[in-house]
């Protein structure tokens, strides 16, 4: 394949569900890349991080057509909707600009996706939490962004594991939108609503952070086991006391860097791969220390 001549100055913007701080290691991880591929090739990479204030389609798909309009060189977005549903995507790619998610799967060909697997971390979790409790209880499962695909594919994920369980019971365990505010009111009303609840799940990095925030103030600890997802310091630091037992974590920083690295080369009019898988970690107290030490 030809590719495109090599541009000095280039523009990408990195679109996130939402204003949060998983989304900045992401953006932390794409402004180091930039910054490695710029003093390398001698060119003068921008990144415009552009989170929507709240979880919202419609938001997010206003700040795809702005950018669209602006003739950026690359967009990476996590979408908040199925990528072939998204009708400012399809306008972006008939105008010729590169559009990868991360974050997120994507079914549609001619999108590529940078993330990881995110039915299998939904299943690790759960299998992780059903052993903890030794196979049997109540378990609560806590909702992200329902059409998120990753979420959802999480949530579906867990409550296929749990429902093999004749001996475990599943609770609603709220939506909370990507929120962390949220996903602490929403577990305050399940932790009071059921007494004698065994375990947590969740599907995004909000959930964690405010499951554990409501289990410390209803005095939970130890009693209610809880498997996250993800792993930036406020769920590293609630593994580390032990009010969340543990976490299947992304890694966000990757997901960021290899983002702006496919995008990079999409500008060249390279071939790129449909899916970069950039793996999981669980987060466990075992190994929590080497986790804290470099966040």
């Amino acid at each position: 394949m030809r590719g495109n001549p090599a541009k000095r100055n280039l523009r990408f913007a990195i679109i996130p569900k939402v204003s949060h701080p998983w989304f900045d290691e992401v953006n932390k991880g794409a402004l180091a890349q930039a910054e490695l591929l710029g003093n390398q090739l001698g060119i003068k990479i921008m990144i415009e991080y552009l989170a929507p204030k709240t979880a919202n389609i419609n938001e997010q798909n206003s700040i795809l057509d702005k950018v669209a309009s602006t003739n950026c060189d690359g967009i990476a977005i996590d979408p908040l909707a199925n990528p072939c549903e998204m009708k400012a995507i399809a306008k972006i790619k008939t105008k010729g600009i590169p559009i990868i998610v991360f974050d997120s799967p994507s079914s549609n060909e001619g999108i590529s996706s940078v993330g990881n697997d995110f039915t299998q971390q939904g299943v690790v979790a759960a299998e992780r939490l059903v052993k903890l409790i030794g196979e049997r209880g109540k378990v609560a499962v806590m909702q992200g962004f329902p059409s998120a695909p990753n979420h959802k594919a999480r949530y579906e994920a867990q409550v296929s594991v749990l429902k093999k369980c004749s001996d475990i019971i599943i609770v609603d365990g709220g939506i909370d939108n990507d929120d962390i505010e949220i996903a602490k009111q929403q577990a305050a009303i399940v932790l009071n609503s059921n007494p004698d609840l065994n375990g947590y799940l969740c599907c995004d990095a909000s959930g964690p952070i405010g499951i554990a925030s409501a289990i410390k103030e209803s005095d939970k600890t130890f009693k209610v086991k809880v498997v996250g997802m993800d792993g930036i310091k406020p769920i590293l630091e609630a593994i580390k006391e032990g009010v969340i037992e543990s976490s299947v974590s992304t890694i966000p920083r990757v997901q960021g860097s290899m983002s702006i690295l496919i995008l990079w080369q999409s500008t060249l009019g390279v071939q790129i791969p449909q899916r970069i898988d950039t793996g999981i970690d669980v987060i466990t107290q075992e190994n929590i220390d080497s986790f804290l030490s470099s966040s």
